[in-house]
C-alpha cells in the first residue's frame, strides 16, 4: 500500500521540521475510480469551494483536482472527485440538492482519469501585449490550427503604470506535438 506523509512546518521562518512516512490507517483495495468533474458559479458573497468540498468529502469522494476563479462579481469552480461508483452517485445527488439553490449554476458530468500519451511536450507561454479586441481568441486560434492543447491558462487586463495604455496578460500551459519544430513555432509566434 501507498504510504501517506506527514509534513510539519515551524511559522517563522517557514522552514521543513519533518517529513515522515506515516501508513495507511485504512488501506483500500485497489479498484478503479469513477470521476465527476463539477463546475459552479455563485456570488462572491457565497463560500463556494467549502459548499462543493463538503459536499464531495461527506460522499465518501476525493476531490482530485479544483480551480477557482474571481470573475465579475461571481466565484467560478471547477473540480475533479474520485470515488468508488456509489460514491459518485452519492455525490451527485447531494450536489443536485444544493443546486436548487438560485443563486448558484452548476454542472456535472462523468468523466474518467486523463490519460498520459507521452506525445506532446509541456511548454508554459507568458504574454504581455497591448490589448485589442480578439486578442485571447487569436491566441486560442494559433493554437489551435498547430495541433497544440491549452492545459491552462490565466488572462487579464491592466493599465500600464507609465503610458496609461491598456495591456493584455496571459500564462498559458500547453502541450505542443512532439513532431513540431519548435524553432519554427516559435518564429511563427513572434510574427503573430
Amino acid at each position: 500500500p501507498v504510504g501517506l506523509f506527514s509534513v510539519c512546518f515551524r511559522a517563522d521562518p517557514p522552514t521543513l521540521v519533518e517529513l515522515s512516512a506515516v501508513s495507511d490507517p485504512n488501506p483500500r483495495p485497489n479498484v478503479p475510480d469513477n470521476h465527476l468533474l463539477v463546475s459552479a458559479i455563485a456570488p462572491n458573497s457565497v463560500p463556494l469551494l467549502t459548499i462543493l468540498g463538503k459536499r464531495v468529502v461527506d460522499a465518501g469522494c476525493n476531490l482530485l483536482e479544483a480551480r477557482v476563479s474571481m470573475l465579475g462579481q461571481e466565484v467560478c469552480v471547477l473540480m475533479l472527485a474520485s470515488g468508488a461508483w456509489d460514491a459518485i452517485a452519492k455525490c451527485e445527488n447531494a450536489l443536485t440538492k444544493i443546486q436548487r439553490d438560485d443563486q448558484m449554476t452548476l454542472t456535472m458530468r462523468r468523466t474518467s482519469s486523463r490519460e498520459l500519451t507521452g506525445t506532446s511536450l509541456p511548454y508554459t507561454v507568458e504574454v504581455i501585449a497591448a490589448d485589442r479586441p480578439g486578442i485571447l481568441y487569436q491566441l486560442a486560434e494559433f493554437y489551435s490550427r498547430r495541433g497544440i492543447t491549452v492545459e491552462a491558462l490565466s488572462s487579464s487586463r491592466y493599465r500600464a503604470a507609465q503610458t496609461g495604455a491598456e495591456m493584455f496578460s496571459a500564462q498559458i500551459s500547453i502541450g505542443i506535438p512532439a513532431s513540431a519544430h519548435i524553432s519554427s513555432l516559435r518564429e511563427d509566434f513572434l510574427e503573430f
